[in-house]
């Protein structure tokens, strides 16, 4: 079976929450295993949760939790997702209930309690300069959030550079876009916008557009990820998977 390629399950967009939830079954085939019936939490679980906090889940928020609420690897790694029980309301904003955590607390990602009654409603994060818009539609976030919590799934075979100059036209010209939408980086204007690219067996994301904007890569296995870093020169944040002349010390 050939390598996932996020850009390509991806190719024809995520128009609904439907196609949401079969991409994350497809990239969680791809880069750990199918899902199935026991990794999502339970309804009981869920309606106690919405009885503690006083307010309804979203739709896409339950079907979510429902889906793979229980498989770890795709949400707990660098920022994630809360557990059910951790829910809360962040006073921000008239509300909001946060679903989402940097892993130091930091910054937080929800939707605003004005917009708890829509299905797939918008998402919010809170950046350093204050809260912006992330995604249009909560389904949409959590596809951003597998492929988020993919790249740093496994620190072995993840590497980063700062882009030196010329580098940030490299990356689109290598790899495959992921068809989201730009998005802002929770660290600040500086690093945004967000996006990401991919090739088979690898995972992408470049920080910003400037000279000095960086470069996070993931493979699939050591030479998926030697690859890349051949591909794209930079002095490397780690000694996985290259051979740099110097390491520099990771943004966050």
């Amino acid at each position: 079976m050939s390598d996932f390629d996020a850009a390509e399950a991806m190719r024809d967009g995520i128009s609904d929450r439907s196609e949401a939830w079969d991409f994350i079954r497809a990239f969680a085939a791809g880069w750990y295993g199918p899902l199935t019936n026991g990794d999502g939490v339970g309804e009981e679980e869920l309606k106690q949760v919405e009885g503690e906090l006083g307010l309804p889940l979203p739709t896409a928020l339950r079907e979510a939790y429902l889906l793979f609420g229980r498989r770890p690897e795709l949400f707990e790694h660098q920022d994630p997702m809360l557990s059910p029980s951790e829910l809360f309301v962040h006073e921000d904003l008239g509300g909001v209930l946060c679903f989402r955590s940097e892993n130091q607390g930091c910054a937080f990602w929800g939707v605003r309690l004005c917009e708890l009654g829509e299905a797939d409603p918008p998402v919010v994060v809170q950046s350093t300069e204050g809260w912006r818009p992330f995604m249009d539609r909560l389904s949409l976030a959590c596809v951003e959030l597998v492929i988020s919590e993919g790249l740093f799934s496994d620190g072995s075979l993840y590497n980063a550079c700062e882009l030196p100059a010329g580098g940030e036209g490299e990356v689109p010209r290598l790899f495959q876009r992921v068809d989201l939408p730009n998005y802002p980086m929770w660290t600040g204007d500086d690093a945004s916008p967000v996006r990401r690219f991919s090739a088979p067996g690898l995972l992408l994301r470049q920080d910003g557009l400037t000279a000095e904007s960086w470069l996070h890569v993931r493979g699939k296995t050591l030479a998926h990820l030697s690859a890349a870093c051949t591909a794209v020169p930079g002095r490397r944040a780690q000694w996985q998977g290259t051979e740099p002349t110097a390491v520099d010390k990771l943004p966050f």
